[in-house]
């Protein structure tokens, strides 16, 4: 299978199996508990049926949108997401040069693996910042300063992350930062040796955000472990609220999904909000955000921008969202399999696929901008 013959999400997912140990593959792939939560952030948008208009005039369509203060091109986003270079040695330069050609943002987690300092200073396009809240105050104060001295506009604190969610296929084969295996998981290294050549023959593999402030480089340190045992579970609103004065600026949290936390939200001066139940990684069982975007847009769509991520795999997924009032529609492992590919190319021909169906949509919809999209072209089953 080559990469010329990819041409959705489920052939990417596909080629990214072929080519990734399963240690990496089952990292992006999996979810917390039973899956339950995974399964159901893509079937969600099953239940709820398009109704296009016709005669309308579509020569011309106009993807553009303004999200969290950002002008972008197209109304999805490339989240934040960790440990890009373990799936391809470009990792996140893939991720920022493939968002700068379609005009849209992308995000730079804090288990970032490339420096947000190199890509604020190579890439115009607008860059979100993920950002973990640390037991340590004064490592949080540094982090939030140090995007803020790079130009980047927008950040977004992730709140679900409060412990590590059960993510049992990382068990079954060990997986850990840095990599420390079971032989299972090694002996499926040895059976994609392209990978470990890739690995070995590239710049070595660094967490920059973490190594400028902690000590990550000794004993094997498993993401669980890091959720656990370094940030801050006793973080809670009025924590939230110093740092939103502090920051001053865009402030978005990511993983919100009650009304009641959605208010809070607003009411402490976020500009905005991800619905997310981190692509089912969390608490499985959890609400998806494309269920829970409707009423939350009816209680505080006018106060703040309102974003869901979770589950899109297709254009009329990100067309429903924003037909319920998403601002913006985050991508994961939209863009993650096409990296694990095929670096950069494989994100921009899966993006540049996205946004011909998003253009193809709009047109069979009948509308020609992001803003023609409202509640009544929807009938939920």
């Amino acid at each position: 299978m080559r990469l010329s013959s990819c041409h959705n999400f489920h052939d990417f997912q596909k080629l990214a199996k072929r080519r990734l140990p399963s240690p990496l593959y089952n990292y992006i792939a999996g979810g917390a508990d039973d899956e339950l939560t995974l399964r159901e952030n893509t079937a969600s948008f099953d239940r709820v049926d398009l109704v296009p208009n016709v005669l309308r005039g579509v020569e011309n369509v106009d993807l553009s949108t303004t999200v969290m203060g950002q002008k972008i091109d197209l109304p999805v986003y490339l989240s934040p997401t960790a440990l890009q270079r373990l799936f391809h040695h470009q990792g996140e330069r893939a991720t920022a040069a493939a968002a700068e050609k379609f005009g849209t943002m992308f995000g730079v987690s804090t288990i970032g693996t490339v420096a947000m300092e190199e890509l604020a200073a190579k890439h115009s396009n607008p860059q979100c910042y993920q950002f973990y809240f640390h037991k340590d105050r004064g490592l949080n104060s540094a982090m939030m300063q140090a995007a803020k001295n790079n130009g980047i506009k927008v950040m977004m604190l992730t709140v679900d992350t409060i412990t590590g969610g059960n993510r049992e296929r990382d068990l079954r084969t060990g997986f850990s930062i840095p990599l420390r295996l079971n032989m299972r998981g090694m002996l499926d290294f040895v059976l994609k040796p392209q990978w470990g050549i890739n690995y070995v023959t590239h710049e070595k593999f660094s967490l920059p955000q973490l190594e400028k402030h902690i000590d990550i480089k000794g004993d094997p340190v498993s993401i669980g472990k890091y959720l656990n045992d370094m940030l801050d579970a006793s973080m809670n609103w009025d924590d939230v609220e110093k740092m939103v004065r502090e920051w001053d600026g865009q402030f978005c949290l990511k993983g919100v999904m009650s009304v009641d936390d959605a208010t809070r939200a607003a009411d402490i001066g976020c500009t905005g909000i991800v619905l997310s139940n981190h692509g089912g990684r969390q608490l499985d069982g959890s609400r998806t955000a494309f269920d829970q975007l409707d009423e939350i847009v009816q209680a505080v769509g006018d106060r703040m921008d309102v974003m869901i991520d979770g589950g899109i795999q297709r254009g009329t997924h990100v067309l429903k969202a924003l037909a319920l009032g998403a601002k913006a529609v985050g991508l994961g492992r939209f863009y993650l399999f096409p990296l694990a590919a095929a670096g950069q190319a494989g994100i921009e021909r899966a993006v540049g696929k996205l946004r011909d169906e998003l253009v193809r949509d709009m047109q069979l919809m009948g509308c020609t901008s992001i803003d023609q999209l409202n509640r009544d072209m929807l009938r939920f089953r």
